[in-house]
């Protein structure tokens, strides 16, 4: 198969390693910058293009879309009229993809959305407990993903990437990415109330913390803080229920089991992290077992676990949860 990786910055680098490590070595990129096209070629030995439309006259036969979340539905909708197969980092706009969901259904191609933290193996472990009734039934869980804007890419001014502006805002990129596995485990979302503020001194119009609660169809209540402040970074999660509470540490794979006056320690075997991250960013082997779901589901091996169809549900919630913050008030999916 011959790979087009659309966009070479942080995501489309990783999208290239990661299909090198799979032992796919036909890879195409285009970048309008040069000095990411310089860059990729130089790291990787692929073949660059600075306009897509000399790159798709290679003839791909999947299109990666690693460029900023405002543009995943620009190329997604070239990819689908061109019968390319694609595959898009998460998306934050539900109109979009609701178009991709209805166009794709004349079509024969596969389109599928990012959903990395369903291959974390903190998570496969956690669906293990929670799948045992360890902990009996989940009553409350509490969520915290905390990383210092400037820290997420140290090598560049925080003020110059997607991430810092209003509409692809750090903090809000990362609650659709934590919903995912959320949703994954404890299915479904049916009320949020959201609290959204920039609470620092960042220099970038974006709100930085995203406070929501909520309330899944058995009643679980989930209390779930998105920010861009914290420092040092943390991701932690604790599930409390009937019988015990587990508290998950996603950075270094510990995971404590409580019952009664007694705590369990599980280490989970996790994998290294790509040169130069810092903080909760997640080991490289979950972006590639990722892109090996993408290519199975392309050769009809097995299918992702994650569709657009999916998505809408999560794009859904961060909709409402941005409504809830207006109105001030907790608003029904």
């Amino acid at each position: 198969m011959k790979f087009l990786i659309v966009g070479l910055g942080s995501m489309g680098k990783r999208r290239i390693r990661n299909l090198l490590a799979l032992g796919n070595t036909d890879i195409l990129g285009f970048d309008p910058r040069k000095d990411r096209r310089e860059e990729s070629e130089k790291k990787y030995q692929i073949k660059t293009f600075s306009t897509l439309e000399n790159a798709l006259k290679e003839c791909p036969d999947a299109m990666i879309i690693s460029t900023p979340p405002d543009l995943h539905a620009v190329y997604a909708n070239i990819a689908i009229k061109k019968n390319i197969h694609f595959f898009t980092e998460v998306n934050l706009s539900s109109k979009d993809i609701l178009d991709l969901i209805k166009k794709l259904k004349t079509k024969k191609i596969t389109g599928v959305p990012s959903c990395t933290m369903i291959f974390h193996p903190i998570i496969k472990q956690l669906k293990k407990l929670l799948d045992r009734n360890t902990i009996g039934k989940v009553l409350i869980i509490q969520h915290h993903f905390g990383h210092y804007l400037p820290d997420w890419h140290p090598w560049e001014d925080y003020r110059q990437f997607y991430v810092s502006k209003r509409e692809t805002g750090a903090a809000r990129e990362i609650v659709p990415f934590e919903l995912v596995w959320l949703e994954y485990l404890f299915r479904n979302v049916k009320s949020v109330y959201g609290d959204i503020r920039k609470v620092s001194k960042l220099e970038a119009d974006i709100d930085d913390v995203y406070q929501i609660l909520l309330e899944f169809d058995n009643n679980v209540l989930c209390n779930m803080t998105i920010d861009v402040v914290t420092r040092p970074s943390i991701k932690e999660t604790k599930i409390i229920g009937e019988n015990g509470t587990i508290v998950c540490d996603h950075n270094t794979g510990k995971i404590k089991i409580g019952k009664d006056k007694s705590w369990k320690i599980l280490k989970v075997k996790m994998g290294k992290v790509a040169t130069g991250y810092k903080g909760n960013t997640a080991p490289e082997m979950l972006y590639e077992e990722e892109i090996r779901s993408f290519i199975n589901t392309i050769k009809r091996v097995k299918k992702h676990p994650w569709t657009f169809n999916d998505e809408i549900r999560i794009l859904k919630i961060l909709d409402r949860t941005e409504q809830s913050n207006e109105l001030n008030r907790p608003l029904s999916i």
